[in-house]
């Protein structure tokens, strides 16, 4: 969308060169010209008057055209020159016979001659206003661009980090469905407490849809609730250890949904048994928050490998511009991820 003609700025720029081209004739006639002082005052009062003529009758001019045509077009380019450059050049042979009747310079030369030297002037003077604000006018354009395509960027990483998101749960949703029918045959009251966990856990999902980040202690609660589903189902195959200070958990922040995606890893990308558990640490390490698990691989291929610490950092990646930071050794697998301090600033800067 074209933007809109700068007139607050086309105005200050008249203003500017009315002060200019009026301080600039002023040292002349002072300095320069040896005429009475009432002569100098009336050439700097009618200098001023047609730059000030030539100047807002062009914005005018503008805002008429504007109105009718495209700015940017070619008819709008057309009709502007050919008003603004008639109606200066109609300006300043308006002004010729103020000055022929100050100082009968048609006594030099004839007086055609002396309204074709303002003819030329009016002209001159127009070239230079037009330039001028043409160059206004490029740089509102420039800044319009500029800002337009920040929104865009801005509009697109939010729905790419939406639809990331809404990755997640039907993923997660299908696994937790299929566990509750198995609890259900075995274990009904297993089942029953599974499915509390697992409605806190879809309604915290709803509740925080469109968030982009959310408080460590709410990504904390949402970690509980799929922590104590897990538990349900693997028991003492499963241990995890939280060791988060208390003055942090409500003022940092995480991408929503980060940190149960890397518990879920942990679980689906290892083995977990009674005889040798799933040992996972969540602590946090200066300003990064890291997750630690032993590592213990599944002999069978699981398919969409790492698929939630891909989305992860992508996410991550779109929202602050920094990265996941991931370790990996024969032992242990941690993920980190670096705190954010606002949950409405960029996180880019």
């Amino acid at each position: 969308m074209p933007s809109p003609l700068p007139i607050k700025s086309l105005i200050r720029l008249n203003w500017l060169l009315v002060s200019t081209f009026t301080a600039i004739i002023s040292l002349y006639f002072i300095f320069l010209l040896d005429e009475a002082p009432l002569y100098k005052v009336f050439y700097m009062a009618m200098t001023a008057l047609g730059i000030s003529l030539v100047a807002f009758v062009n914005v005018r001019i503008l805002i008429l055209l504007a109105r009718k045509y495209s700015a940017r077009g070619k008819v709008f380019r057309r009709y502007r020159y050919f008003f603004t450059y008639t109606a200066s050049a109609a300006a300043y042979v308006m002004l010729a016979p103020a000055f022929d009747y100050i100082e009968h310079k048609s006594n030099l030369f004839p007086f055609p001659v002396y309204l074709i030297i303002f003819l030329v002037s009016g002209i001159l003077v127009n070239t230079v206003i037009v330039l001028l604000q043409d160059f206004v006018i490029l740089q509102a354009d420039k800044a319009h661009a500029d800002l337009e395509l920040s929104q865009i960027k801005t509009a697109h990483a939010e729905a790419t980090n939406l639809l990331l998101k809404q990755q997640i749960h039907p993923h997660f949703l299908f696994n937790a469905l299929n566990t509750l029918k198995a609890l259900y045959r075995k274990d009904p009251c297993a089942g029953d407490n599974y499915i509390v966990h697992l409605a806190n856990f879809l309604r915290a999902s709803v509740y925080n849809h469109a968030a982009k980040t959310s408080s460590l202690a709410d990504e904390l609660a949402l970690l509980l609730d799929y922590l104590e589903m897990q538990k349900i189902r693997f028991g003492s195959a499963l241990n995890c250890i939280i060791d988060l200070p208390a003055d942090i958990l409500n003022d940092r922040y995480l991408p929503s949904f980060s940190l149960q995606p890397l518990l879920e890893n942990a679980i689906k990308h290892n083995e977990l048994t009674q005889q040798s558990p799933l040992i996972i640490n969540i602590f946090c390490s200066e300003d990064r928050i890291v997750v630690s698990n032993t590592l213990k691989k599944k002999n069978l291929n699981v398919t969409s490998t790492y698929h939630g610490l891909a989305n992860l950092a992508e996410r991550y990646s779109l929202l602050s511009g920094d990265e996941v930071i991931i370790n990996e050794n024969a032992n242990t697998f941690s993920v980190s991820i670096r705190l954010l301090n606002n949950e409405y600033s960029d996180h880019r800067g």
